[in-house]
């Protein structure tokens, strides 16, 4: 493995371009768009001192790590040397599918292809390429460069040879690996959402606030963040995006989205994105306030 490929540059994407940087590989970052590309650099770059202000990084490193970062804002021109390719694009089947289709096309032939999906089916994507064995999904989890694991999601067809690769490849950038198989949720996403969901039950049926439902998980359970704070960060149109992944992979009813995450997605509260969730964001995300509506 010497270059990397990493199709999108938003938070996801840069953050994984930063950790493949970092660690010494040639980084190719494609998106279609040149000002997202240079928000990402600057994105990249700003995370890297702060790396340098907790005396993790030095000046030199950082430099080191940037001058290893090629854009792209062709997909074609962005793989046709690459050795993986780690798709970060947004969280839509068609769209992901398209781009698998795109890169099978341009990458070499030994080249592996990953996703960095949270809750779409490895399988079917691979099945959109003539490589299905060299499919494999490489779930990061957010901020990437802060965060130790990558969930490795085995399709159907995905070859041992290439599940090894990715799972040496893991722990050569710092993180620590954990195999799961193609369902819906794979671990992570399976067990969390729920369990947001159900946090999300509590406020609905008036049970607890919401400052209440975060501070029993935060300081009966242990948990660092509580679950309707943590549904803010990843987004509650992600949260009820995957819930529905769930909801038609198995049919069961306990994951169908509470009507209220619903009412809250069509009102275009989403969270720290749009600046009102459960909390109002406006203040920035160092503040916890919750929203006027609860």
């Amino acid at each position: 493995m010497n270059t990397i490929g990493v199709i999108g540059s938003g938070t996801m994407g840069n953050g994984i371009a930063h950790v493949f940087a970092q660690n010494g590989y040639q980084v190719n970052l494609i998106d279609i768009k040149e000002e997202a590309l240079q928000k990402a650099l600057a994105t990249i770059a700003k995370n890297f001192d702060r790396q340098i202000a907790k005396g993790r990084l030095s000046e030199e490193d950082k430099t080191d790590s940037l001058s290893r970062i090629t854009t792209f804002t062709n997909v074609i021109n962005g793989v046709s040397e690459c050795d993986l390719v780690v798709e970060a694009a947004t969280e839509r089947l068609d769209l992901k599918k398209k781009i698998f289709n795109e890169i099978d096309e341009a990458a070499p032939a030994h080249c592996i292809l990953a996703t960095n999906t949270s809750s779409i089916s490895i399988t079917e994507l691979a099945a959109s390429t003539r490589r299905p064995e060299k499919v494999i999904g490489m779930h990061f989890m957010n901020p990437v460069p802060v965060m130790k694991l990558v969930e490795i999601i085995n399709g159907y067809s995905t070859s041992k040879e290439v599940t090894k690769t990715i799972e040496e490849l893991s722990k050569k950038i710092g993180k620590i690996p954990a195999m799961a198989n193609d369902y819906p949720g794979f671990i992570a996403n399976r067990i969390l959402m729920p369990m947001i969901n159900e946090a999300i039950y509590t406020l609905f049926e008036g049970v607890g606030g919401v400052y209440e439902i975060d501070t029993v998980m935060k300081l009966g359970m242990a948990h660092p963040m509580g679950p309707l704070q943590l549904a803010d960060f990843i987004g509650l149109d992600v949260c009820k995006a995957i819930l529905e992944v769930l909801y038609d992979g198995f049919g069961n009813p306990k994951y169908a989205p509470c009507p209220l995450l619903v009412n809250m997605v069509n009102a275009g509260k989403l969270g720290v994105k749009s600046g009102e969730g459960f909390y109002d964001w406006t203040h920035g995300t160092k503040e916890l306030v919750v929203s006027k509506s609860f």
